[in-house]
């Protein structure tokens, strides 16, 4: 291959790494690959000016930027670092420091590199004025409302020597125990997990609706400060003022004084890393005088005055014990490595997920094979290769079976779909226990007391096999089963009752419809209104519901003519469970906005901007998100974004206030 054959093969790798990572939150590769590679461009770039490229990977930052929230442009660019992976390198850039200051004395900074999403706050008279992404380094997104909801971030600043106006950069981010909470979750309702907490923190901040923000309880901490108008000469100072103002800055950072030190540094946090509350993917050092960090400079990418230093991703060889297969509540069969136990960021690893038959396959993983394990910043273990030459030469492949491990049931795969599928609905014992499971969960029904274990005990003995056997428990049924009494029972049984009262859009997310989550069975129990409509619908009616698409329609569809479905929500209608939309909900949708698009900016005080939707749709208006001539008005609230602004006075679209349109819709009543 020659050189232009393998820039165009770089170029082409970077670009999907880094739509995986900053698009779809998915990433393949770790940072040190793929540094590695953006090295390897750069190199040959820098030997062939010829093949020069300005869409090139190699000239830009990877972008974050999302649809849906509004664009703006950062004052000062929020350029990158430069990454190290040896303690020799940063010794090189010490002494390029060194070289750079001719001879004077400087003390160097040393803290953590958090691994979340970067985030930058400006703050005028001590308030918080906006926050935006990253982005491109150039612009981000306007993410407000959501970082609002961040405890951790001060809203109005402690009394202090603050400027009247600075930027602060900083990491949101999840913390393990969080995470772990929201992965649980998610496994539990069968939904992908999120591979790290950075992915996990990430993905929240763009999430659209603040409340959901609000429930994820992200933190941040803050490691620089940018104003024309600084308290003091040197970055240490200034987050030790930071931290006086309200701001939560890191308790570990330091000053250091010699590359011993340095070297020090790194050796201590490679291993005191893994007790922080918070993932950490190396160390950052920093030039301590401003005014050094302006005659050192930049390079067109970074700042010449700092630093990171990426930590290796922790691994481990261990041996393959057998290979389990899952069936889960949908039916999908899952291969699970089950491993000797080994110890990876502080925790004991015994399993860890092999996803799918593909994946299986391509790790051509064989009987008591030596296995790379890997965890690094991410908390889920995950298999990357295998010692081929610790392999038995009499040991064979672990073959994916071909029938569900529970009830041998033949399993069917749809083509182009990597998962295999246990067709076996109605007899196969982990899909009604799951199933069961999940209509009794917090955020379905509610029915405090039946979790897995019991929702497997519930099935074993006969008396539930289906969501409507829960409706004709008895106590004298409960009381007698092991591990249950009086109080057990009674806590069952008021659930159950209870459970009567949760509303319409939670009672079909609980029935374990194909592909219908939380928010499309929201979405789709305020179009349909009723069970009845929706049991009436046709495949082609149902994907007219926002953001249903044809699998998700034809899905509905079919899972609402299976018979035993609609016996079994029969059943559940006339033990009285929730059916339709409340009156409330139902009074709620009127007219005034019939016919009308609306486009949505800036923050509210009110309601959410989540809210504010719901409302526009209830009274037949349909949410949009950018201007066009076709915008009937813009609902806007405080720091409504320039280009919105100015593209409304261009095309003379109104602008209407939140109280305004508040008045507009109690007047419509």
């Amino acid at each position: 291959m020659n050189a232009e054959e393998r820039i165009i093969e770089l170029r082409n790798e970077l670009n999907k790494h880094n739509h995986n990572y900053y698009v779809l939150n998915a990433p393949e590769i770790s940072d040190k690959e793929f540094d590695m590679l953006m090295k390897e461009l750069e190199t040959l770039e820098k030997d062939h000016p010829e093949l020069h490229d300005p869409l090139s990977p190699t000239q830009r930052v990877g972008s974050d930027l999302t649809k849906g929230f509004e664009h703006i442009i950062h004052e000062r660019p929020m350029l990158s670092l430069s990454n190290t992976y040896t303690i020799s390198e940063v010794d090189e850039w010490f002494d390029r420091v060194k070289k750079g200051l001719e001879g004077q004395d400087f003390e160097i900074t040393g803290e953590m590199k958090y691994d979340g999403t970067s985030i930058s706050l400006t703050y005028e008279n001590g308030r918080l004025m906006r926050a935006v992404t990253r982005g491109d380094g150039t612009q981000g997104d306007d993410v407000t409302a959501n970082v609002k909801t961040i405890k951790s971030i001060p809203l109005v600043l402690q009394p202090g020597d603050w400027p009247e106006k600075f930027e602060i950069r900083g990491e949101i981010l999840m913390p393990w125990k969080v995470f772990d909470e929201l992965n649980k979750e998610r496994e539990y309702n069968e939904e992908p997990l999120f591979a790290n907490p950075r992915n996990a923190a990430s993905g929240t901040l763009k999430t659209q609706d603040p409340r959901e923000v609000a429930k994820r309880k992200l933190d941040a901490i803050f490691y620089y400060l940018l104003s024309d108008n600084l308290p003091y000469d040197t970055h240490f100072a200034n987050m030790e003022a930071a931290r006086k103002w309200g701001f939560k800055v890191s308790g570990e950072m330091k000053i250091l004084h010699s590359v011993e030190e340095v070297d020090a540094y790194i050796d201590y946090w490679d291993i005191a890393r893994k007790e922080l509350p918070v993932a950490t993917d190396g160390l950052v050092f920093k030039v301590n005088s401003l005014r050094q960090q302006l005659n050192l400079g930049y390079t067109a990418k970074s700042p010449r005055w700092a630093v990171a230093f990426k930590f290796n991703p922790e691994n481990a060889c261990t041996q393959l014990k057998f290979v389990s297969f899952e069936t889960g509540r949908m039916g999908i069969v899952t291969p699970v490595a089950n491993l000797e136990p080994v110890l990876l960021s502080g925790t004991i690893v015994k399993r860890a997920s092999l996803h799918n038959a593909d994946i299986m396959k391509e790790l051509d993983i064989h009987e008591k094979d030596w296995l790379y394990v890997e965890k690094g910043g991410e908390i889920i273990p995950k298999i990357t290769g295998v010692d081929e030459s610790r392999r038995n030469p009499d040991s064979k492949p672990v073959e994916f079976v071909s029938h569900c491990p529970v009830c041998g049931s033949a399993l069917v795969n749809k083509e182009g779909d990597a998962a295999w599928i246990c067709p076996n609905k109605y007899g196969c014992r982990p899909q009604i226990t799951g199933r069961i499971e999940h209509f009794c969960a917090r955020r379905m029904m509610n029915i405090d007391g039946v979790g897995e274990e019991t929702a497997e005990l519930l099935y074993d003995k006969g008396l539930v096999k289906t969501s409507a056997d829960l409706y004709g428990l008895t106590k004298e049924q409960l009381s007698i089963l092991d591990r249950f009494g009086d109080k057990s029972a009674e806590r069952i049984l008021n659930g159950v009752e209870t459970s009567k009262q949760v509303p319409f859009e939670r009672v079909v997310y609980a029935l374990s419809i194909p592909n219908v989550g939380e928010t499309t069975a929201k979405r789709v129990a305020k179009s349909v209104k009723s069970m009845e409509r929706m049991q009436a619908m046709s495949v082609e009616e149902l994907q007219s519901i926002p953001d249903v698409g044809p699998i998700v329609a034809q899905g509905i569809f079919d899972y609402l003519r299976d018979p035993i479905n609609v016996e079994n929500i029969k059943r559940l209608s006339d033990a009285g469970l929730q059916m339709q939309l409340s009156e409330e909900k139902m009074l709620s949708a009127g007219t005034a906005l019939e016919g009308k698009s609306i486009v949505i900016s800036g923050t509210f005080a009110n309601h959410s901007r989540e809210e504010y939707k719901e409302m526009i749709e209830a009274n037949g208006g349909k949410n949009v998100g950018s201007i066009s001539k076709k915008t009937s008005f813009v609902l806007a609230g405080e720091n409504m974004g320039p280009s919105k602004l100015e593209k409304c006075q261009k095309l003379g679209i109104p602008i209407i206030s939140e109280d305004e349109f508040l008045e507009m819709l109690k007047n419509a009543d």
